[in-house]
Order: C-alpha cells, then sequence, then structure tokens
C-alpha cells in the first residue's frame, strides 16, 4: 500500500506578518527553531510507507520550494507549478489525475505545509488508520480533538462517543467557523473536531468524488496537465486551462457533499500556526509563560511571546504581560496576543497606504539565491547578496546605474563585457553603467558579496537581460 503525500505549498498567508508576507509565506519560515514548516512537513513523510511526494507550488515560490525539498535530502518529488492562484480544490485534483494515471490504487495524503504535529507517533497510527480506510474506498479527513473553543477553524460534527473510540467514523456534517459561543457547545459536546485540511484516499476514489461532485472541474485540469510542460526540473501546469478552474475550497467542492466521507480523530499537539497566539502557544515558555525568539530579552514579562529576526538589532519587553512583539529589520509588530487575528487586516491597511512591507520580505529570495538592501539613499543603495552554489544570475545590463561588487566570502566567477575572471574574498570590481556583466558561483560553497549601486534610477525594473538560466517570467525581478 504506497501512501503518495500531496504537499499544499502555494499560499501566502498574512496573519504572521511581519515574519510571512506575498513574497515569503510563513510555509517557508523557520518559525520555532531551525527548521522550515515546509521542511517539517516534509520530514514527516519520510518513513518507508511513503513515496516521494507531489509539492503544488506556484511561479513565485517554485524555487523556495525545491531548495527545501533539497534541505530535507528527498529524491524523485514532483513539484508541479501553478500559474494561478486558486483554492485547494483545484490543486488536488491535479494531483489526483497525475497519480490516477501513474497508480489509481496509490493512496494521496493530502495536507498543507504550515501546520506544526508534536506527537509524531500518534499522527502515524492516525494516518495508518485513514489509510485502511482508505484502502477499501473511504474519503477521509483527519480530525483534531480540540483543546479549546477555536473561532478560526471549521469543525467536523460526529456521533456521540466517536473521539473517544478510535478509528473512523462517518462525518455528520461539516460546520463553517462559529462565533465563540457555538464554539464552547460544540467543545462541550464532545461530538465536534477541528477540521485539520489533511485528507486521505485512494487516486481512484478521489477521481470518482469529483466526478459526482464537481465534473465540470475535470476536463480543463486535465488539459492544463496535458498542455503543460517540463521546466527546470518542474511541471508547470498550462496557463490558459488553468486558468478556467474555479477558486473553490476541497471541503466545499467535495467534502460537504460527500455522505460517505470519513474521519479519524487526533489528538497530536496539532498546530496551523494560523496567528501570533498560536505560534506562542506551541512555543517553548518560560515558568512565565514568556517565549522569546533571537536577539530578544524579556524582563519581567508574562504570557508573552518576543521575536526579532534582525542581525544587530535588540528587543527588550519590559513588564509586558499578553503581548506578541516581533521585530524585523524593516518593520516591528506590537500587539496583545488576544488580538493577534487582527494582524490580517492590519496588512491590508499597510497596502491602502502603499507600505512596500505589507508584502515585500527584506530578504528577497531568487533562483540563484537571495539579496538584502542593507542601506538606501537618494542616488544609492547598498545590498548583501548571496549566491548558491552552481547558480548564477542572468547576463545584464542597467540604462541607469553602475555597480560595485566586492566579495566578501567564497569565490565568484564575474563576466564583465567580454571579460571574465575570478574574484576572491577581499577582492572588488567595478562595472560601468550599460556595460553586460554577470556573477556566476561556480565553487561548492556560497558566495556573498556587497553590491554598492549608484545612478540617478535604482530601481529593480533598469535591467536588460541577455541571457537567463531559469526561465523566468518578465514580473520576476533578476
Amino acid at each position: 500500500m504506497a501512501i503518495v503525500p500531496v504537499i499544499l505549498c502555494g499560499g501566502s498567508g498574512t496573519r504572521l506578518w511581519p515574519v510571512s508576507r506575498a513574497s515569503f509565506p510563513k510555509q517557508f519560515a523557520a518559525l520555532n527553531d531551525t527548521t522550515s514548516l515546509l521542511e517539517a512537513t516534509l520530514k514527516r513523510f519520510t518513513g518507508p510507507e511513503f513515496e516521494a511526494p507531489i509539492l503544488l507550488t506556484n511561479e513565485e515560490f517554485r524555487f523556495l520550494a525545491s531548495e527545501q525539498v533539497q534541505n530535507v535530502g528527498i529524491e524523485g518529488s514532483r513539484i508541479i507549478v501553478e500559474p494561478q492562484r486558486k483554492d485547494t480544490a483545484a490543486a488536488i485534483l491535479i494531483a489526483v489525475l497525475l497519480e490516477h494515471r501513474r497508480n489509481p490504487d496509490n493512496i494521496l495524503l493530502v495536507t498543507p505545509s504550515d501546520h506544526t504535529i508534536s506527537a509524531l507517533e500518534e499522527f502515524n497510527a492516525a494516518v495508518r488508520t485513514a489509510s485502511s480506510s482508505a484502502d477499501m474506498g473511504g474519503i477521509v479527513t483527519l480530525g483534531v480533538v480540540p483543546e479549546r473553543a477555536e473561532t478560526a477553524f471549521g469543525y467536523l460534527e460526529v456521533h456521540d462517543n466517536s473521539i473517544a473510540s478510535g478509528g473512523a467514523h462517518p462525518v455528520l456534517r461539516f460546520h463553517e467557523k462559529p462565533d465563540v459561543g457555538t464554539a464552547a457547545e460544540y467543545v462541550e459536546s464532545g461530538r465536534y473536531l477541528w477540521n485539520s485540511g489533511v485528507f486521505v484516499f485512494r487516486a481512484k476514489n478521489g477521481l470518482s468524488a469529483f466526478e459526482r461532485h464537481a465534473p465540470d472541474m475535470i476536463a480543463p485540469a486535465r488539459r492544463a496537465i496535458t498542455n503543460g510542460a517540463n521546466d527546470l526540473g518542474f511541471f508547470r501546469l498550462a496557463r490558459a486551462d488553468y486558468e478556467t478552474l474555479p477558486s473553490q475550497s476541497f471541503d466545499y467542492a467535495i467534502m460537504e457533499k460527500e455522505t460517505s466521507a470519513l474521519t479519524v480523530p487526533m489528538d497530536v499537539g496539532w498546530s496551523d500556526l494560523g496567528a501570533w497566539d498560536n505560534v506562542w502557544s506551541a512555543s517553548e515558555t518560560d515558568a512565565n509563560g514568556v517565549s522569546v525568539f533571537g536577539n530578544a530579552l524579556a524582563v519581567d514579562c508574562s504570557n508573552s511571546y518576543l521575536r526579532s529576526e534582525a542581525d544587530g538589532m535588540q528587543l527588550v519587553g519590559i513588564g509586558l504581560d499578553g503581548i506578541v512583539a516581533v521585530a524585523m529589520s524593516d518593520a516591528v509588530l506590537v500587539a496583545p496576543l488576544e488580538r493577534a487575528q487582527e494582524v490580517r487586516s492590519v496588512v491590508e491597511t499597510l497596502r491602502e497606504h502603499q507600505a512596500k512591507q505589507a508584502d515585500e520580505h527584506p530578504r528577497c529570495h531568487r533562483p540563484w539565491g537571495w539579496y538584502e538592501t542593507l542601506c538606501l539613499g537618494g542616488r544609492f543603495t547598498v545590498k548583501r547578496i548571496m549566491v548558491r552554489p552552481g547558480a548564477c544570475l542572468s547576463l545584464q545590463s542597467h540604462f541607469h546605474r553602475s555597480e560595485h561588487w566586492v566579495v566578501v566570502e567564497g569565490t565568484a566567477e564575474v563576466t564583465i563585457g567580454d571579460e571574465v575572471k575570478l574574484v576572491s574574498e577581499n577582492e572588488s570590481v567595478y562595472i560601468p553603467l550599460g556595460t553586460k556583466h554577470r556573477l556566476a558561483n561556480t565553487g561548492k560553497l556560497p558566495v556573498y558579496l556587497i553590491e554598492v549601486q549608484t545612478g540617478a534610477y535604482l530601481g529593480e525594473d533598469d535591467i536588460v537581460r541577455y541571457a537567463e538560466a531559469y526561465n523566468r517570467s518578465e514580473v520576476d525581478v533578476p
């Protein structure tokens, strides 16, 4: 019985701003340790019962997803690029069709990439139970035994005593996110589970469910696969076909209409880390309920979460109670933990004020590595750049700026005009305005350099590409 993990990693949540932003969402961030949420999800499925995963992500995150798969050391994974953000139904249908073509009897385990699970043995036991039911034709969702009256989750209603008896049980109905009073009634009754968004079913049964409940989605999804193409290790779905698919959740399109849907209750230390209060709840705290991360110091604080991700910036909290404080190099959030769910609306306000911090992360990730802006003036910009081993920037030139590169670690192969030379640590080069240039890392260690741009216009759109290694679209920056 082969289990194929299907990992959804194309979302761009904002409730964990300023760490999670549109350009670098939370699934790629390390929130409670040095492992990102996506990497932790991948590690969850490295046992012998699991085949290599299918990952579904979008254009902006394809190289981030690929890098983190490599970090975990998984071989044979398939990364599917969605040309447009849809909800979960479209992504899951693509995985169903791909696996059905490969082996219709294989079991798919569909999971988000941004949740945490602390009790791995108990989770694996729940997966085995769900897989047994799926092997007999069931469409199964994993339900979480609720710890509190939570308004941020959907709920699954089951029969009396189902939660305590183990095994798989019929889902009587799905309930949308309730208000506080209703959520308290759900938890008190003992008949409701949190909806985790984790599903287990055979590929052929998943396809049958779409044929029953969302048949109009199947033809365009098949065309998106047929007209898609392999590209640099990814499979890129055809945009024109994929765009015709509706944006619906898998719950709404399939599960709520599936009269034979089953759930397996699990009590596994699960959290969706949907807001900063959830991160605090899932973190290790001291005797006063305080959790600190990075360059943060708490003095006489209680029930608070302090986090600093900025090198050289020390965050200090004095006498705080029930507060979240998160410091980045370009933005700081301070709020009561009880109002953490309001962060999303604050991000919308920042967008209305055209604040770049609403969506742009201070570290901009690219296929070749990343860069971050250290200093910005009227006619100059200073950046720190990291280029991964074997990677290279595009061959390019600029109309309005010249550049100085100072290598601070490693050795770079630099092209300036017709000259190609190696530039090592403590060496520098100058690229005059309008000159074709490129930087490549042909070594086995990352290259770090400081770039100083000077000129009348320093925008990222001042670029002419002559050769590009990563098939990026015009909306991508260098």
